[in-house]
Parts: C-alpha cells; sequence; structure tokens
C-alpha cells in the first residue's frame, strides 16, 4: 500500500514562514514528478509547485520567488519551503506524486495539511 504522508502545516502570521514535507512510503518501483497543491475554502484546487525526479522546477506564478520546492529521492520525502506568506496561501495543502508500482505509474495524494496566515 503506497501512502504520502504530509507534515509541516500550522498557523504563521503574515511574512513568515512554513515547510513543509511530504514523505512517500510503502512498495514501489520509484517516483516521477512530485508536487504541491492547495485548495482554499470555496476555490478549487491550484497547482502550487512541481519538481521532476531529475530536479526541473516549476512554480505558479503567485509563488514564484517565495516558495520553493525540493526533494530528498533517497527519502522519498518533498518539500516545500513557503517563505513571506501571505493570508492568500492559506489552505488546505496536498502533496501529490506520479509513482511506479511494479511497472504501472500511478498518481497518489496526501491527505492534506493545513496552512493558516494571520494577517
Amino acid at each position: 500500500q503506497v501512502q504520502l504522508v504530509e507534515s509541516g502545516g500550522g498557523l504563521v502570521q503574515a511574512g513568515g514562514s512554513l515547510r513543509l514535507s511530504c514523505a512517500a512510503s510503502g512498495s514501489f518501483s520509484g517516483i516521477k514528478t512530485m508536487a504541491w497543491y492547495r485548495q482554499a475554502p470555496g476555490k478549487q484546487r491550484e497547482l502550487v509547485a512541481t519538481i521532476t525526479n531529475s530536479g526541473s522546477t516549476n512554480y505558479a506564478d503567485s509563488v514564484k520567488g517565495r516558495f520553493t520546492i525540493s526533494r530528498d529521492n533517497a527519502k522519498n520525502t518533498v518539500y516545500l519551503q513557503m517563505n513571506s506568506l501571505k493570508p492568500e496561501d492559506a489552505a488546505v495543502y496536498y502533496c501529490n506524486a506520479d509513482i511506479i508500482v511494479r511497472i504501472l505509474g500511478r498518481e497518489y495524494w496526501g491527505q492534506g495539511t493545513q496552512v493558516t496566515v494571520s494577517s
């Protein structure tokens, strides 16, 4: 059973920082692209950042220059360093990964972690 488990959410003041982590566990052959999404109340889930297994990254315009996605392939973990947080960054953040089980790739989601930003 493959699982993605997130941690690191919480309450922070505007301008502050948080670091989210997401670790994959279970039996699998490898992990391709990993990503972070977020969903605020009443809004659709949106892509925040992606990182390939070779380290190429991509960011939503709204977080460029403030957020950094990284991964540790040895630990099967992806991180999201969030700096200069704004109230509009408040959301449930979800980890997403394309994980190869045997020979087939499949998309997995974490359970989500709440990020609250006070103004």
